[in-house]
């Protein structure tokens, strides 16, 4: 059995490479849509956050031979439980993550900063009309620097789920300036979006080419939109591969 930590659309295509090769297989993911997701090509799944202490259980209750991580690139502490719950269990750990894509940071337009926290403060300090495009999760950090000014506007856009707008209403984000819409968006529909909302700066995060940076980056850059780009958390993976042949190859050494 291997445990595969999913909730990404290449964590799913992932998932289905692992199982035609003949390997049984869990995937577990956070939020039902995601699963859904899984669901529809046969994949069996749990729901629900995993502490390391989850994990631990779950490898001995189903009998778990190694644990592939494939969860979002800024999932940070749901890879830190993986690593320590495969350490409990003395299992093999296995990231995957999608390749990089840092190719822009050399670009005047563009800052890369470590965290939301300096992402906030970069997006204060130029004010303006700020595009958030990095979810809802972090949103506090961007609210508590970023509203109350009559020189900043807060654009955000998230995915259209009755949490993020209960969660917008609470933080102060006024409707007009919520976009609620699921990607991925085209190069064509960012520019139609920065272009309605006058948008002087976006920021996201460094999701990769799967999540649909490059669109987001080249809209901005052919209107001469600053970016700002979180780049992603530092992590002691072990293991990690950027492609699916890497891993199912690991895989097959282990087996």
């Amino acid at each position: 059995m291997i445990l595969l930590l999913a909730g990404t659309s290449d964590a799913r295509e992932l998932a289905v490479k692992i199982r035609q090769r003949g390997y049984e297989l869990l995937t577990t993911v956070v939020t039902e849509n995601a699963a859904k997701s899984l669901q529809k090509v046969g994949l069996p799944v749990q729901i629900g956050r995993l502490t390391a202490e989850d994990i631990e259980d779950l490898v001995r209750v189903k009998n778990v031979a190694a644990i592939v991580d494939a969860t979002h690139p800024y999932a940070e502490e749901a890879s830190k439980n993986a690593i320590a719950g495969a350490q409990k269990a003395n299992v093999p750990y296995i990231r995957y993550e999608r390749e990089s894509r840092l190719l822009y940071e050399k670009h005047d337009k563009i800052m890369v900063v470590e965290d939301y926290i300096r992402a906030a403060e970069a997006a204060a300090e130029k004010r303006g009309i700020i595009l958030l495009t990095t979810g809802s999760k972090m949103l506090q950090i961007f609210t508590e620097r970023l509203l109350g000014f009559p020189d900043i506007t807060l654009i955000v856009r998230m995915l259209p789920r009755k949490d993020n707008m209960e969660k917008c209403e609470r933080l102060g984000i006024e409707q007009k300036n919520i976009v609620a819409m699921q990607g991925p968006f085209s190069k064509e529909l960012n520019k139609a979006i920065y272009d309605h909302y006058k948008v002087t700066m976006m920021i996201t995060k460094e999701s990769g080419k799967v999540g649909a940076i490059d669109e987001k980056v080249e809209a901005a850059l052919e209107m001469g939109i600053d970016i700002v780009i979180i780049a992603r958390p530092k992590l002691e993976y072990g293991t990690y591969y950027s492609d699916f042949d890497s891993v199912i190859k690991k895989l097959n050494e282990l087996s």
